[in-house]
This record gives C-alpha cells, structure tokens and sequence, in this order.
C-alpha cells in the first residue's frame, strides 16, 4: 500500500480554488484512507517508500483525494460520514425520515463521483484487465 499522504493542502487549495480549510491535514488523511479501502486489490508499482512509481498514478490518488475532500465540504460532511444520511430527524419522541441512499462501492467506502473518475482514468479500479 503507498505511503500517505497523496495530496497536500496546498494541492486541495489549488483544487479547490480557495485557501484549504484548517483542518486540511487531518481531511486529507481521512481521504487518503478511504482511496486505500476503495483500491485494495489495485496494482500498480510502486518505489521503495511504497509510493507510485508511476507520476500518472501519483497524480490520480492526488486528485481523488482532492475530490473526496471537496465532496464532503459540499456535503457538510467532516470525513466521518456522519453527515447527510438522513433528510430529517427528531428526538422525543424519536422520529427519524428519508434516509439517504448510500453509493458506497464493493470496498464499502462512498467514494466522490470525481475521485471515482480519477481513478478510473488511471485504470485502478476494479474491472480493469492489464496484460502480465
């Protein structure tokens, strides 16, 4: 598995195209997690560190990671996944309404459809065929 992280907030800032959020470091390695779970039985080299060897690759899990950050501040979300499964609930008494569909792949992790592209670019997700 390579080594994390695979952005920076300097990156998620440019992604973002505003300055990153203060807790950019600890989102960032939230969804450098969650890339992980998603690519389990991805193949790709990777150097001595456990980074990608490849800079295209490199360059998708910086983008996904990216994504993924920028889809949970769009949704209010804090990287916990906490956020947005319900449309309304009430205590006392208990009443809970609308849940949210959830889109989390065979990894069981709700990947942003953008990061989902990204790696899907980069031919990491599962269903690719690579020749040996």
């Amino acid at each position: 598995m390579a080594r994390q992280p695979y952005a920076t907030p300097e990156a998620l800032a440019a992604w973002l195209g505003t300055p990153a959020p203060p807790d950019a470091d600890r989102l960032i390695a939230r969804a450098g997690e969650d890339i992980d779970s998603a690519l389990l039985t991805a193949i790709y080299a990777v150097d001595d560190d456990g980074d990608p060897a490849d800079s295209t690759i490199a360059a998708a899990l910086g983008s996904a990671v990216c994504a993924q950050v920028e889809f949970w501040l769009a949704a209010g979300d804090d990287g916990t996944g906490a956020s947005g499964k319900w449309d309304s609930v009430s205590i006392g008494p208990v009443s809970l309404s609308g849940r949210a569909a959830s889109t989390a792949g065979a990894s069981g992790v709700e990947l942003a459809p953008r990061a989902v592209r990204a790696l899907r670019r980069a031919g990491l997700t599962p269903g690719e065929v690579q020749q040996w």
